[in-house]
């Protein structure tokens, strides 16, 4: 198994995304969280001075604190010290997601202050920029450009401060790549001081926003315990988002429904009860946090619905992930949620274009629509992303088509992430088969790029037995990172055994992918026998990754019939989670399901023994709806009616939760979100595996590879 991103690498990344382009610099208006701190922001306190911070780490070091009253969205900086002769203090904000900002653009600091009592001029502190390196300007005393903080609470202060005031100084701090604005302590003063900062930007004259307009068109439509809202999204690129707010009457009062400012034309409001009816209306905000005027008001209200009514509502909210969340440039899905909007996953795309087929049948959107967004895809696979040898790399820019490196040596293509968009591929071809120019061209654009993968370019030479994972321009096979099973990735050999252009011996079947000492497993675990694959079956995505299109209902290979197989992994999942051998919060036979995730921890391949932390993704179970229908049926009724509260949001089930540690993911990942609704589907019609081994590539490859008929009840 091919080591997952961790959180760290994912902070690296947003740390080194470009500045938006927008006419102000902003580096705190309104939280981003929900928390009472600002996450991008880091502060300090020594020698006898004290410093407030939020998440104080114990060691003197924390965030900056936010709260009431505020000038523009929720919250305010709160600054409160004391500042003790030979002692410090400073803390810093930052923009979201860390961005830099290229002061030389702009002409001012500006910033808003208010506090609950005076505070003298003398006392003010100074500040200072610093840069993604660290390296800090010369400081600038905030007194030079405020006479002192008043006592009216009920007004706030502007301060200007020109930036040709900060300057390089001795560290050589690099203004045009800001990160983050300091407050540090000055002068030892008597007492506690408290301020409040709002609205602190680095603004450029003359480029002054209209005022955003409200949202029109919003549908409002109850689902089980929810009502969820649409509207046309915004094309003009200055809105910072929407803010929703909510009643139970038509005539208010409206409080906000969330306290984040959300990019997304849709919202989710988990009511947790029935039949009851909720008034909304919309803000627009735009990037500079100024609000619309109020929408129109729309209703809905929540409605109990029986099993498939509520699978239906599931694979919905998945599909939004790709369709609503799709970057808009190429159309493929973003890695997660909460990274750098740019960066996009080919694995995860590939699940995307079966989610687009999903969607295309069940009606989420028009076969149309669906056919115009695919065609996006493929051409932008075919005209803009990078390829060598016909493969795709891990991760690529959704804007240009430029490989993002996955690490050092992980620098070029990976056979695994192209296998899953062929996996798509093939599926989309099939399923858009009427003969209209539209989807004539989709299947022509989908044939090229599948036809041009060249599978046999990632076997080290002509007499390698084994698929290399990576290959790079500049290192060649140096990551030296063979195929092998069992695991995710039995796809990568199906499809290069079946490629009419560039394949490789079926003989590599056996000879590479199986041909493994850990491949069999053979033993039983709680009643249920596991037939390949590590302890207890390993984590879930070894069987969901590979069999969202190749159907493994009804034919076996050497070693097993793979639908079995997944059936009892699944099993063996419920039953361990049922006995909870390291007693974690939560667990029970309803609540279930260890697979790759993040974690309170960062992210890992979670499975039954060794790799059990606590944490559960609603993925796993969801997605293994076709093997074991009862129990991930009742798993899903359990994390939705239970937790709910903590693990919806606009796209479905977020990405995992770990009650043990009192912890709710609330981001996405297009990799867990895009196998629900393609498995879903599987479970209920059979479409994608149907729509898969519709291709005429498939039946000649299983038997090539010697895979026999086996009939199951």
């Amino acid at each position: 198994m091919k080591p997952h991103r961790s959180s760290l690498l994912a902070l690296v990344l947003l740390a080194c995304v470009a500045s938006v382009a927008w006419a102000d610099a902003i580096f705190f208006i309104q939280n981003a969280d929900d928390q009472e701190f600002l996450s991008t922001s880091w502060g300090f306190y020594k020698d006898g001075s004290s410093l407030e911070l939020g998440e104080d780490y114990g060691s003197g070091e924390g965030k900056f604190p936010v709260g009431e009253p505020s000038v523009k969205g929720l919250h305010s900086l709160r600054l409160r010290w004391t500042s003790a002769v030979g002692g410090d203090w400073g803390v810093a904000a930052a923009g979201e997601r860390w961005e830099p900002q290229d002061m030389t653009a702009h002409k001012e600091l500006r910033f808003k202050v208010n506090g609950p009592s005076a505070i003298r001029r003398e006392d003010l502190p100074d500040m200072a920029l610093e840069d993604t390196a660290n390296r800090r300007s010369s400081r600038v005393w905030m007194g030079d450009y405020l006479n002192g903080l008043d006592a009216n609470t009920g007004s706030w202060q502007a301060v200007a401060i020109p930036l040709a005031a900060f300057q390089p100084g001795l560290q050589k701090c690099a203004l045009s790549d800001v990160k983050t604005v300091f407050f540090f302590q000055r002068l030892s003063s008597k007492g506690e001081k408290e301020m409040w900062v709002d609205d602190l930007r680095a603004h450029a004259p003359g480029t002054e926003m209209a005022a955003p307009v409200p949202p029109a068109g919003i549908v409002a439509a109850g689902h089980h315990l929810r009502v969820d809202l649409r509207w046309p999204p915004d094309e003009s690129g200055s809105l910072k988002g929407y803010r929703v707010f909510a009643s139970d009457s038509a005539d208010g009062p409206f409080e906000p429904a969330s306290h984040r400012v959300d990019a997304l034309n849709l919202f989710s409001d988990f009511i947790g009860t029935n039949g009851v009816t909720r008034y909304y209306r919309i803000k627009s905000v735009n990037l500079e946090y100024d609000e619309s005027e109020w929408s129109d008001v729309v209703s809905g209200t929540s409605r109990a619905m029986n099993d498939e009514e509520l699978l239906t509502s599931i694979q919905e909210a998945a599909f939004r992930y790709f369709w609503d969340y799709g970057h808009p440039v190429s159309g493929l899905a973003r890695e997660a949620s909460d990274f750098n909007k740019d960066l996009c996953a080919i694995g995860g795309s590939g699940f995307g274009l079966m989610n687009i087929v999903v969607g295309a049948d069940r009606g989420f959107v028009t076969r149309e629509e669906a056919v115009a967004r695919v065609l996006k895809i493929v051409r932008f696979l075919g005209e803009r992303a990078t390829r060598h040898h016909g493969a795709w790399s891990h991760q690529v820019n959704g804007t240009t088509g430029e490989i993002v490196p996955f690490s050092q040596l992980d620098d070029g293509v990976d056979i695994v992430e192209t296998a899953y968009m062929a996996q798509g591929l093939l599926t989309v071809r099939s399923y858009f088969d009427r003969d209209v120019p539209e989807e004539k061209e989709l299947r022509r654009l989908a044939t090229e790029l599948w036809e041009a993968i060249e599978w046999d370019a990632f076997q080290k030479d002509a007499d390698d037995k084994v698929i290399q994972w990576h290959w790079s321009p500049t290192k060649g096979f140096e990551l030296n990172l063979p195929v092998r099973g069992f695991n995710e990735c039995m796809i990568v050999y199906l499809l290069a055994i079946a490629s009419p252009s560039h394949p490789v011996p079926a003989s590599l079947y056996y000879d590479g992918w199986a041909n493994n000492y850990w491949y069999e497993n053979g033993n039983t675990y709680y009643g249920h026998k596991v037939w390949v694959g590590p302890e207890y079956g390993g984590p879930l995505f070894f069987m969901h990754y590979s069999f969202l299109g190749f159907d493994p209902r009804n034919k076996r290979d050497r070693f097993c019939n793979y639908f079995e197989n997944g059936r009892s992994v699944a099993l063996v999942h419920q039953a361990y989670c049922a006995e909870n051998p390291k007693g974690f919060k939560g667990y029970s036979s309803e609540v279930w399901g260890m697979t790759a995730s993040r974690n309170p921890f960062g992210y890992a391949a979670h499975a039954p023994g060794e790799a059990d932390n606590g944490t559960i993704t609603p993925t796993a179970a969801l997605s293994s709806m076709p093997y074991a229908p009862e129990a991930a049926m009742a798993a899903l009724r359990r994390f939705y009616e239970e937790y709910g509260s903590r693990i919806w949001g606009p796209f479905g089930f977020t990405d995992a939760f770990n009650p043990s540690e009192d912890w709710y993911s609330d981001g996405y990942l297009a990799i867990d979100q895009g196998t629900i609704a393609p498995m879903i589907e599987n479970h209920r019609t059979g479409l994608c595996w149907d729509k898969f081994m519709a291709n005429p590539e498939i039946q000649p490859m299983l038997d090539a590879i010697g895979w026999e008929p086996d009939p199951k009840p």
